[in-house]
């Protein structure tokens, strides 16, 4: 975390938390979502405005962290945004040289592979548990076939739970109650 944050942090301890307003897509694109286009619908089928800014792409990578429930979230100056998932917290590209970055720019160790049931390849690494990008499958595949990975087929709809990992945060006050419930 960048020491500006922590600064920020410890200057204002008490700034509440943000939710619904950052996205993060299954390319490793964020995506800001202000409240018109929170009304409008839900993410990804709603995703809002890219955000394209480098340096801003650069403070958000090194500050998105994840807290005790699993919830994933970019922690702007004193206040905690957190991030609404389409799929993984990470989403994996693969280097010519065969290393694995995030879409974050962190350098991962894989540790082993999953594969859902529509073929999209998942890494479980040292960062955690991501997507591989769409555009790096001709990579990806080439590793499975020579046996450097050798992914075991799952569900997705399951992995969250298994890896620990929350797709839409919600306030406390919204946890316990039934999704059908909750308010956009």
């Amino acid at each position: 975390m960048d020491e500006l944050v922590q600064a920020a942090l410890r200057k204002w301890p008490n700034v509440p938390h943000c939710y619904d307003w950052l996205a993060l897509d299954a390319r490793g694109d964020w995506y800001m979502r202000d409240e018109r286009v929170q009304h409008a619908g839900h993410f990804p089928q709603v995703k809002g405005s890219r955000i394209e800014h480098d340096k801003l792409l650069a403070f958000i990578g090194r500050n998105y962290l994840c807290d005790d429930e699993g919830c994933w979230f970019f922690q702007n100056g004193p206040q905690r945004v957190y991030v609404e998932l389409e799929t993984t917290p990470w989403i994996w590209r693969l280097q010519p040289d065969g290393s694995v970055l995030s879409h974050t720019g962190r350098l991962a160790t894989v540790e082993d592979s999953r594969i859902d049931e529509t073929g999209r390849l998942y890494l479980v690494t040292d960062l955690g548990f991501g997507l591989v990008h769409s555009l790096d499958m001709s990579q990806a595949a080439e590793f499975v076939e020579r046996g450097i990975w050798r992914p075991e087929p799952g569900v997705a709809a399951k992995w969250p739970k298994r890896y620990g990992f929350v797709r839409r945060p919600q306030p406390p006050q919204q946890r316990a109650q039934p999704e059908s419930k909750r308010v956009a």
